[in-house]
């Protein structure tokens, strides 16, 4: 567990300086008052400052990484992950997995990497009031996905315009959805909306 200890005039000052530096909430951490302040004579001689020990408990950070890493093992992938948080948003990147094997966690569609942030995020905010979102890639998948939707987006779209007929895309998560309706949202003479049930809702492209 992570912990550090802290030095000011208060015990409330110095609480709130471990939070900055492990950037996580009071809720997450057990305060340790390793020393009291005093005042000293006069208020100025012999003064001491507080000193506290804080330590994560819950440690969001810590659960993803403990949570990856024993499911890369039971997949019988080598591999490790690097984990940037940043507020209340977890962004973790999945390293040093081989091609092959970056494949399977991808899955098709990145459907397995969908599923590997869902159960993540399931692990890490239960038993949480503040949510913490989940954002997890491999090796830029997510990036270069976006940018294939969004070109799929504008190819539909004008196919759309110019033949005037609604043309529906194949289904997609919620996610991928966004990216599409985001893509044509101020794009003239064209409008998007969602069709179906989940998991086989799709987006539907036609002419305005």
């Amino acid at each position: 567990m992570r912990s550090v200890v802290k030095v000011s005039k208060t015990v409330d000052e110095a609480v709130r300086i471990a939070l900055e530096e492990l950037d996580v909430t009071e809720r997450d951490i057990h305060i340790e008052v390793l020393e009291e302040p005093s005042r000293g004579l006069f208020g100025l001689i012999g003064s001491k400052d507080a000193t506290v020990k804080v330590t994560v408990v819950n440690d969001p950070v810590e659960k993803a990484q403990n949570f990856i890493d024993d499911l890369l093992s039971s997949m019988n992938i080598k591999g490790s992950c690097s984990i940037k948080k940043e507020g209340l948003c977890l962004n973790i990147d999945i390293i040093n997995v081989n091609s092959s094997d970056m494949g399977i966690i991808i899955g098709k569609r990145g459907n397995t990497l969908d599923a590997i942030q869902f159960l993540t995020s399931l692990t890490i905010n239960k038993d949480r009031d503040d949510y913490i979102k989940v954002l997890i890639d491999i090796k830029g998948y997510r990036k270069r996905r976006e940018e294939t939707l969004i070109r799929l987006a504008n190819r539909m779209g004008r196919k759309a315009k110019y033949s005037e007929k609604p043309v529906k895309l194949e289904p997609m998560n919620p996610y991928e959805r966004r990216i599409i309706h985001s893509a044509l949202q101020y794009e003239d003479g064209i409008s998007t909306y969602s069709e179906g049930e989940e998991p086989y809702r799709r987006v539907v492209i036609q002419a305005k």
